[in-house]
């Protein structure tokens, strides 16, 4: 299997590098070499590497800034993935895509399905709502995995944020009246590799049947400040780090350009039950990360 991996510079696509390698002869490429904002170099890219999967975890992140950017966030995470789509198509290849929990708008109290109704209350999050519905529309063989609070050990992240601020601030307050469950950037590419092991052979019959959008991220939930106690734990104050207290606040106290969904856990239950996969809890997997 030939596998097309796009944005490898970011912390999902790295991860997939890694995890993809062992299951098909992966062509990596970055922003240098595919830049989704060029729908003519994203058409020639493909239809001279001819791959049999395309995997994008590509897109535009910078979820405040996209509020000022709105046509660059629309052409990456909106425009671009429809035109991997319709080369899949034509190519009779299939798509991965990754999507997030910000196409939801929080409002409820229960975990959000697959067909739950949409309604994003950002940019970012109409963007990618946009990549979705292009996707959708074109036929192609594909699974979109909507996924939340994305974390790991390189990359831009709120571990990381939170690593570098405990070096520099005595005191750091937390958002607590947002809920979600945050999933390592490598369980997300590990669950990947293990769905694409499943399609050797006969990918384009296998996706026929399993096309469609799939929750991908942890069980259980907390808040960003939860996340944040669990990331120092009772270490602190000490040598290496200068932080003396963190504070819980609300949304309020907080104000961002982007609005943040005040709910947005994600139902895995139907990518559970379709792949045959076993998901933990976010804690679970976090204390694997933390003991890497």
């Amino acid at each position: 299997m030939k596998i097309l991996l796009t944005g490898i510079s970011g912390q999902v696509g790295w991860e997939l590098q890694r995890t993809l390698m062992t299951v098909g002869d992966v062509i990596s490429l970055g922003r240098n070499k595919l830049d989704l904002s060029q729908p003519d170099t994203i058409r020639q890219t493909i239809r001279d590497i001819k791959p049999d999967l395309i995997v994008n975890p590509a897109a535009y992140t910078a979820v405040d800034k996209a509020e000022s950017e709105i046509d660059l966030a629309m052409a990456i995470n909106g425009v671009a993935p429809g035109i991997i789509a319709e080369e899949a198509k034509r190519l009779g290849a299939a798509l991965i895509h990754y999507s997030t929990d910000y196409v939801f708008d929080g409002n409820r109290s229960i975990p959000y399905r697959e067909n739950d109704l949409t309604n994003p209350q950002n940019v970012y999050g109409k963007t990618k709502l946009a990549g979705e519905e292009a996707i959708q529309s074109i036929g192609a063989n594909y699974l979109i995995f909507r996924t939340s609070w994305v974390y790991g050990l390189r990359g831009k992240n709120f571990l990381l944020t939170m690593q570098r601020l405990a070096k520099e601030r005595e005191e750091i307050k937390v958002v607590d009246d947002q809920i979600g469950s945050p999933t390592w950037s490598r369980m997300i590419a590990e669950i990947t590799a293990q769905v694409v092991v499943q399609t050797l052979g006969n990918t384009e019959e296998f996706l026929a049947e399993k096309s469609g959008i799939y929750n991908l991220s942890p069980g259980g939930k907390t808040s960003w400040y939860g996340f944040a106690k669990a990331i120092f734990g009772d270490d602190f104050p000490n040598q290496e780090r200068k932080l003396q207290r963190l504070i819980p606040i609300t949304t309020l106290e907080y104000p961002t350009p982007a609005s943040r969904p005040a709910f947005s856990l994600l139902d895995n239950q139907k990518l559970s039950d379709t792949f045959g996969l076993t998901i933990p809890a976010w804690d679970q997997v976090f204390k694997l990360v933390m003991d890497s």
